[in-house]
C-alpha cells in the first residue's frame, strides 16, 4: 500500500545514485525528481524508474525544494524532500506512515535523520546521530530556509514540528572521495562568503538550551570565531562526539571534516571579490 506523500528528489548528474534513490521511495504516491539540466543518463534512468521529472535551475538547497513545493505540480499534502544520495529504508517508510496518519492539524512539519555512511561504516558517533533536519513537511505550510552552503537544519515554522525518529541512509561518499572534496572546497567558498557577512549569531543561552538544533548552531557559531577551527572540530568530533568509536571509517572522516573547517577559515581571510562593473558577459 502506497503512502499519501509526494517524494521530491533533488538531481544533477547523479547516474550513480538515482535509481536506488527512485526505487527506495517506491512506498510513495508519487516520485517527482527535480533536474538542474543534468549531462548524464540521470533523466533516462529517474523515468525508467517510475519518477516525473521536472527541471529548474539550482540556486540553493533551500530554494530548490520551496520551488519543488511551489511549482513541481505535487499531488499530495505531505512532501519528503531527499537527495539523489539519500535512500529511504522499510522502516523510516514506516515512520512517516504513522507520523502523517496520526498529525493533529497544527503540526506543519517533521524533524527527520539519517545515517551517514563511510565504506559501509555507519558514522553514528562522529558524525553527531541523530542530527535532526526538517524534510518532511505539510504543503503550503512550512518553508525551507538557506544557511551557506547548505539550509538551517530545523527552520522557525508558524505551527508545531512533530519528529521522526527512524532514520533514512545518507551514502554521502557514493560519487568517489573526488567528488567529495571538489564540492566541499566550494562549500568552503560559500560558507567562508556567509561567514563574512554575519552580524550576530547566538548567545550562551543559546548555548544551554534543551532545543539540540539551536544548541549545535550557537556552538559552530562560537566555534567559528576561535582559533584553529580545524582543530578544535576534530577534537569534538573525534574526542567529545567520541567518532574514535566509529574505527577507521570515523578518523578518517573526523579528519575530513577538521580540513574543510581549515578551508573555510582560509577563504575568509582572502580579499572579497570586487564587484563588477557588469561590463563583462556570462562565462
Amino acid at each position: 500500500m502506497r503512502l499519501p506523500v509526494s517524494a521530491v528528489v533533488l538531481a544533477k548528474n547523479e547516474e550513480s545514485n538515482i535509481v536506488r534513490c527512485v526505487d527506495s521511495l517506491a512506498w510513495a504516491d508519487e516520485v517527482v525528481v527535480v533536474d538542474d539540466g543534468s549531462t548524464d543518463a540521470t533523466v533516462g534512468l529517474a523515468e525508467r524508474s517510475g519518477a516525473r521529472v521536472v527541471q529548474h535551475v539550482f540556486e540553493t538547497f533551500a530554494c530548490q525544494r520551496n520551488w519543488a513545493l511551489d511549482h513541481a505540480g505535487l499531488r499530495n499534502e505531505w512532501v519528503l524532500m531527499l537527495d539523489a544520495d539519500e535512500i529511504s529504508t522499510r522502516e523510516f517508510a514506516e515512520g512517516i506512515g504513522k507520523a502523517i496518519s496520526s498529525a493533529r492539524p497544527q503540526v506543519v512539519a517533521f524533524r527527520t535523520c539519517r545515517k551517514t555512511m563511510l565504506d559501509g561504516v555507519w558514522l553514528r558517533y562522529s558524525d553527531g546521530f541523530p542530527v535532526w533536519i526538517m524534510r518532511l513537511v505539510r504543503r503550503g505550510r512550512a518553508r525551507f530556509e538557506d544557511s551557506g552552503h547548505g539550509e538551517v537544519p530545523v527552520p522557525v515554522v508558524e505551527g508545531e514540528m512533530g519528529t521522526i525518529p527512524t532514520p533514512f541512509v545518507h551514502e554521502a561518499f557514493s560519487r568517489g572521495m573526488d567528488d567529495w572534496w571538489i564540492r566541499h572546497v566550494r562549500y568552503a567558498g560559500r560558507e567562508a562568503a556567509r561567514e563574512r557577512g554575519e552580524t550576530g549569531s547566538g548567545g550562551v543561552s543559546d548555548i544551554l538550551r534543551f532545543d539540540s538544533s539551536r544548541r549545535r548552531r550557537a556552538l559552530r557559531s562560537l566555534a567559528r570565531k576561535m582559533p584553529a577551527r580545524g582543530l578544535l572540530r576534530f577534537l569534538y568530533q573525534y574526542v567529545l562526539r567520541r567518532g574514535f568509536m566509529d574505527g577507521a571509517a570515523g578518523l578518517r572522516f573526523c579528519r575530513m571534516m577538521a580540513c574543510y573547517e581549515t578551508m573555510i577559515s582560509i577563504r575568509k581571510s582572502e580579499p572579497e571579490p570586487a564587484v563588477s562593473d557588469g561590463a563583462s558577459g556570462a562565462g
